[in-house]
């Protein structure tokens, strides 16, 4: 087998695809490369036999990520739970997590507190003994394209529902593990940093040691993920070496171990610190490569590097089935598979920056098809970035946080210079990011990728480096361009596709339609909503834009949008508008004459060269090739919901008309002016209010199909149950966003279809 570890590994990430996209031919066609191989004599009958059992193995033994029903309830006697927890405890200022097992379900449960009143105290303790007093229920899913969906992010952890306290005292727990030991003392570790060393170097000696990287802020981790720098981040090999290097030192060269009970005290300390580092995929990873490689040579065993990597990702799948789900895990292996598989070419330069710039390229374009499928976009000028970050962290930002750890204790006010030596310099560094951030951020926001398309990028990829490796330039040029060509069809997809779509988003209680015309020749919003905070001046929050808005233009490749049409100046039409203005490319903002911005709307407009553009009744804009006529207002009402733009179009064969939050008057002012008006898609105004979408407008418009935005469980009470009857008594199909998240309609020339994104 020596040699071929790599072909059962193979098998396992065959038999997760199969289990995951419900393609049970990937095992066959597997099978059937695995007999070909073995009659042409280049695989052997152990390694056929073994790497089958694996595929098969991770088909079976992986679990599907199945989201329990939504009808599903608990009884009373199921309200108390007796288990132990199954995880690390998790505080931060607002709430107490940690992950509870019921024993006579084996069910894992997240368990939530919130804080009140600046409580710290308890004694939770990891593997203590619990009896829990609380009613499951389903996390969050997500209920729009593109949105991340938390309920799936816990299924890939194996839970299934979450229990929130109301109070600590619902919860009585016994004991611990020794596991705890374990996590206390990273603990006190993240304590002592914290009350020992500046606040500026503590985030990243805690980050980068021990794992924690709650401590850094908010924008500094947007700034990293933006520029794919985010594995900076990640405790990994580099990490490791250097643990295994210090104890090298103190004990091997002061004489203090033997070399070989050093390589045994290595062997045990490292799970260890791979446990106090946080226990991430990426240090699980080289910590046990290491311990393998050490073990392997004391029972001289002969592995290659690709082999121990093969069978520490086997082992870690069987130690955690759920591991493979994990985008840290998924990442970690990628780079280090095509690092390893590079090693012959990335090795025939000696000049170091030739080196870090190779390293650099294989290790973004390993993870480009992951990127993109989990944040829709890729920054190419990271490659080159990497060349400037990569050796600062390696040569002097981890190093030096080691050596402050170290040397905290002991060292005195030495450390206070240190201290301030580091934060001046990685300041500096930081604030160079940041303006390269303002000056040279173009990402391509990509869109996701079909698995076919992620099958052939890695297939030519992978070809592409072996004949650079062995020196064939001109092969390599060609299969170079077909895999420029690739990743040009995918970002040009949208550009010849005939299919377009309305996209009625779910962001509560709110309104924000997408439209994207066929042959992207056009992308626009009908309004733009965000939600109202009360901590900062009633301004609007930016929740709504970038939880939702945000990643579903991001999941379609949308970048820029020719036209924003905002009906009326209330919050949950319009508050996201500064947020898509200052993040994407816009063109025009349309209005009503009598549509009035706050100076901080107009200046965020003005500063971002958006042109504004007013309209009045019986005008027409178009947009890319698609038309629309303006029906109201007709005069200055003095009112905003009564002011709003009322748009009537043609879409997919379908009329449609979008109302904003009009009532009754206006609804009755639009049948006088327009006799002939009909539907047969309506917007529903106001979000099902009792105060508009009268018997005798729809009995006028004669609508198909009734589009309701309304939040679950609101307080308005919306969509009013006047209005459904009214709608239902005129026949009208109700899609509503609180009962089926964003709803959609597909469109190829003059035929359409509707779906909902929940079933």
């Amino acid at each position: 087998m020596k040699g071929y570890w790599h072909i059962p590994a193979l098998g396992a990430v065959i038999g997760f695809l199969a289990l995951v996209f419900d393609y049970k031919w990937f095992m066959a066609v597997f099978f059937f490369w695995l007999i070909f191989l073995y009659y042409d004599q280049r695989l052997g009958k152990i390694t056929v036999l073994i790497s089958l059992t694996f595929s098969i193995f991770a088909y079976t033994y992986i679990p599907e990520l199945e989201k329990p029903p939504e009808d599903e309830t608990f009884t009373a006697n199921e309200s108390a739970f007796t288990g132990q927890i199954a995880s690390p405890i998790t505080e931060s200022e607002s709430r107490i997590v940690f992950e509870f097992t019921d024993e006579s379900s084996d069910n894992r449960f997240l368990i939530v507190y919130f804080k009140k009143d600046q409580e710290t105290e308890h004694d939770l303790k990891y593997g203590a003994a619990c009896t829990i007093d609380g009613k499951p229920e389903l996390p969050d899913s997500s209920r729009n394209p593109g949105q991340f969906d938390y309920q799936n992010y816990l299924l890939s952890q194996g839970i299934s529902y979450q229990i929130v306290l109301d109070s600590l005292d619902d919860l009585a727990c016994t004991g611990s593990s020794f596991m705890h030991t374990i996590y206390q003392l990273r603990a006190d570790l993240v304590q002592f940093v914290q009350e020992e060393i500046s606040p500026g170097t503590a985030v990243w000696l805690n980050a980068l040691v021990l794992g924690d990287d709650t401590q850094i802020d908010e924008e500094t981790i947007e700034l990293f993920q933006r520029w794919n720098l985010s594995h900076l981040l990640a405790i990994s090999g580099l990490h490791v070496g250097l643990v295994v290097g210090l104890f090298y030192f103190f004990f091997v060269k002061l004489n203090v171990l033997t070399k070989e009970k050093a390589q045994w005290a290595v062997i045990f300390f490292l799970p260890c610190y791979a446990l106090i580092a946080g226990g991430e995929p990426s240090v699980l990873r080289a910590s046990t490569m290491v311990v393998l490689f050490l073990l392997a040579g004391k029972m001289n065993w002969k592995f290659s590097v690709t082999d121990v990597l093969s069978i520490v990702f086997m082992l870690l799948i069987v130690a955690d089935p759920y591991m493979l789900y994990n985008i840290g895990f998924q990442l970690s292996f990628c780079v280090t598979l095509g690092l390893l598989l590079s090693k012959n070419w990335l090795t025939q330069t000696n000049v170091s920056f030739f080196s870090v710039l190779n390293i650099s390229f294989v290790s973004q374009m390993m993870i480009l098809p992951l990127q993109v499928e989990y944040f829709f976009t890729f920054q190419p000028l990271s490659i080159l970035l990497n060349l400037l970050v990569v050796p600062y962290f390696t040569l002097f930002v981890i190093p030096f946080m080691f050596f402050i750890l170290l040397l905290a204790p002991i060292a005195g006010s030495l450390i206070s210079y240190a201290d301030r030596l580091f934060v001046n310099i990685h300041e500096l560094f930081i604030s160079s990011i940041e303006f390269i951030n303002q000056t040279l951020y173009i990402p391509w926001v990509v869109g996701s990728i079909p698995l076919a398309a992620v099958i052939a990028y890695y297939a030519l990829f992978l070809t592409f480096m072996k004949k650079l490796e062995y020196k064939q330039l001109k092969q390599a040029f060609k299969f170079g361009c077909c895999l420029t060509a690739l990743i040009t069809i995918i970002v040009i997809k949208p550009y010849i596709s005939p299919v377009g779509n309305v996209t009625m988003l779910d962001i509560g209680q709110g309104d924000a339609m997408v439209i994207e015309l066929p042959y992207r020749k056009g992308v626009l919003f009908i309004d733009a909503g965000a939600e109202m905070t009360f901590d900062d001046d009633y301004e609007p929050s930016e929740n709504v834009y970038k939880q939702k808005i945000k990643p579903y233009l991001y999941s379609r490749g949308i970048s820029h949008i020719d036209a924003v049409f905002i009906s009326h100046e209330d919050t949950d039409h319009m508050g996201s508008l500064q947020y898509l203005a200052e993040d994407m490319s816009i063109e025009n903002v349309i209005v009503s004459e009598y549509y009035t911005f706050s100076a901080k709307i107009s200046d965020v407009l003005t500063n971002n060269g958006i042109n504004i553009v007013r309209t009045a009744q019986g005008e027409t804009i178009t947009v890319g090739n698609q038309v629309f006529h303006v029906l109201s207002p007709a005069r200055d009402k003095q009112s905003a919901n009564e002011n709003s733009l009322v748009l009537y179009t043609a879409i997919g064969g379908k009329t449609w008309l979008f109302t904003g939050d009009i009532g009754s008057d206006t609804e009755r002012a639009l049948t006088n002016t327009y006799p002939e008006l009909g539907a047969d898609v309506l917007k529903v105004a106001h979000h099902g209010s009792n105060t508009s979408t009268e018997p005798m407008f729809l009995e006028h418009l004669q609508p198909v199909y009734g589009l309701i935005s309304a939040s679950e469980n609101n307080m308005y009470g919306h969509p009013h149950k006047d209005v459904i009857q009214s709608l239902k008594e005129a026949n009208v199909h109700i899609l509503r966003t609180d009962e089926s998240g964003a709803i959609q309609y597909y469109f190829k020339r003059s035929e359409g279809t509707f779906f909902t994104y929940l079933p």
